[in-house]
């Protein structure tokens, strides 16, 4: 559960850096979803294998954690005092929640010259036309 107040949690893992990953999914599944996890490490794989599987809207890396998710002029998250945390955690967006969040904006949309690409443009090198039947 998030914790406004002093206290500080430290999760310790042994062994493999899946292990600490797993933690993270546990810790997760009881509250946060969403929200932020901070880790202090110099390893780029380990961060990205943390990137990749906690379901998140913010990784801090070797920063404070409290402060560095609402932004600062140091980590160029935009400055928030609400985080959003995505589908997650139930909401609709997980950046944080600034200004733009809060303008409403019509959009004016009028009929143009239709500019379709072709399915191999759209899907690049995952393009299969025989999956497809069109091979």
């Amino acid at each position: 559960r998030e914790k406004l107040t002093t206290l500080l949690a430290v999760h310790k893992y042994e062994g493999d850096f899946q292990n600490a990953i797993e933690i993270v999914k546990a810790i997760h599944e009881v509250g946060g979803k969403g929200h932020s996890v901070g880790i202090y490490s110099y390893s780029d794989e380990n961060i990205h294998r943390l990137a990749l599987e906690a379901k998140v809207g913010r990784i801090m890396v070797r920063q404070p954690q409290s402060k560095s998710n609402a932004g600062s002029f140091t980590n160029g998250m935009p400055m928030t005092s609400s985080l959003g945390c995505g589908t997650w955690g139930g909401n609709a967006t997980s950046e944080n929640i600034h200004l733009r969040h809060y303008m409403n904006v019509t959009w004016v949309s009028r009929a143009i010259p239709e500019d379709r690409p072709s399915d191999e443009e759209l899907f690049g090198e995952f393009y299969e036309p025989e999956r497809e039947g069109k091979a």
